[in-house]
């Protein structure tokens, strides 16, 4: 036990201090492991993959056997473009994301206990960007999310099983760019912004799975709203208040939520060798992603607190709105424990375009899918590759005060390459 609890707290740090350059549904993502992400990221209605400890943990009790272990590698590769009356850039960048997860059911097969480490959400990206006030500078934005979650489920009857996952989630800000107040007397104001704070939180979900015949099983899941407050610090300097900018490091505490989502899935099969798939997903950003709230306090120059007080308080808006997330899947078994899988992603856009800058750059609305597995013996290894992409994303008068990104164009696509080992017990 003291190894898996080890290896789990390995997995959430290394996913922290990996950024995770692009999303499809806004900045989560659509599946988790080559598996689900093979038959384009259904999961609530299956169990055969430790991604369901934090999809449906009702699902844990159906696994096959005495339970399963998982452990799996997803690289992200992003292909960016941005351009305003200033710039013309694009951006590629490479990351990798491990998951990690422990299923064991009870000798009479009515319990089920596991535990899981999964990235299930973030964002990044880097630039060099020309600013007509300030010049040319970098623009950086990085947030993770990582989640430790213990689950329990259990086999109400031969067709009901329920579950619930609680454990805690672990998330990383940072900003480095350009950043114009956007709230009180120096809205406007151009500001180098420097931000880096981290928060911890309660996280939980539940779920069921119903078996409707011997070819049908229908599972719903609900994940919980992860509302963090960061804390951190934050170097800055405005910029116009004097011959020289005016600098000083703060205190800093930021409010923000990861939102929560709810969803359900039917899986059925067709005949003995093919299965299909279908999961509904509402995300709830317009309460998680309305604003970002910043505080600052503890200024190491005298100057800001004498004229604003000893807090300085801005929110940021983001007015993101829900958002439907619909995922088709199809696996093929063949005779010689292979498994050939296809998959489409549509995710409704969420985030309005007056609102839209480079450094949250979430305009993936298509997911395209392919998979594969091999069984020999106990263990099973999976490949999966997704191809995601968004149409170009156009922004007029920014809702931003400053402007810095009015009149601006973004496109952004993705590939995906997913591999896990899976070991049944």
């Amino acid at each position: 036990m003291k190894k898996i609890v080890a290896y789990l707290l390995l997995a959430v740090t290394a996913q922290l201090l990996v950024p995770s350059r692009a999303q499809s549904n806004g900045v989560v993502r659509d599946s988790i492991g080559a598996t689900s992400s093979g038959r384009g990221g259904t999961n609530l209605a299956h169990h055969d993959n430790g991604a369901v400890i934090l999809n449906n943990p009702a699902a844990m009790v159906n696994v096959k056997g005495s339970g399963l272990s998982e452990f799996g590698v997803d690289t992200v590769i992003t292909d960016l473009d941005y351009s305003d009356p200033e710039n013309n850039t694009s951006a590629v960048n490479t990351n990798v994301l491990p998951e990690i997860s422990v299923i064991r059911k009870s000798l009479d097969g009515r319990w089920a206990v596991g535990f899981g480490a999964f990235a299930p959400a973030g964002y990044g990206a880097t630039w060099k960007l020309s600013n007509p006030i300030l010049g040319t500078n970098t623009y950086k934005s990085f947030g993770a999310l990582g989640k430790i979650m213990p689950g329990v489920a259990y086999q109400v009857n031969d067709d009901l099983s329920i579950g619930a996952s609680m454990g805690v989630a672990i998330s990383h800000l940072e900003f480095e760019s350009p950043f114009f107040l956007q709230t009180g007397p120096l809205a406007g104001a151009p500001t180098q912004f420097d931000l880096q704070a981290t928060g911890a939180s309660l996280a939980w979900n539940v779920g069921l799975q119903y078996q409707l015949d011997e070819w049908t099983t229908i599972g719903a899941g609900f994940i919980g709203e992860t509302r963090m407050e960061y804390d951190g610090n934050v170097r800055a300097a405005v910029v116009g208040l004097g011959p020289q900018p005016i600098e000083s490091r703060f205190d800093a505490e930021v409010d923000l939520a990861w939102p929560r989502s709810a969803g359900v899935g039917v899986a059925h099969w067709l005949n003995c060798r093919q299965r299909i798939s279908t999961d509904l997903m509402w995300y709830d950003w317009s309460n998680a992603y309305d604003q970002l709230d910043i505080r600052l306090r503890n200024s190491t120059n005298p100057i800001f607190p004498a004229v604003l007080g000893p807090e300085i308080s801005d929110s940021f808006p983001l007015r993101w709105r829900d958002s439907l997330s619909v995922r088709l899947g199809y696996e093929l078994f063949t005779p010689n424990d292979s498994v050939f899988r296809a998959g489409y992603v549509y995710n409704t856009r969420n985030l309005p375009s007056a609102t839209l800058t480079p450094l949250i750059p979430a305009t993936l609305e298509h997911s395209f899918t392919v998979g594969y597995g091999k069984s020999w013996s106990d263990w099973q290894w999976n490949f999966a590759y997704q191809f995601s992409f968004g149409p170009e994303r156009s922004v007029g008068t920014s809702a931003l005060a400053g402007g810095d990104f009015s009149n601006s164009e973004s496109n952004s696509q993705a590939h995906w390459i997913s591999l896990s080992l899976i070991r049944r017990f």
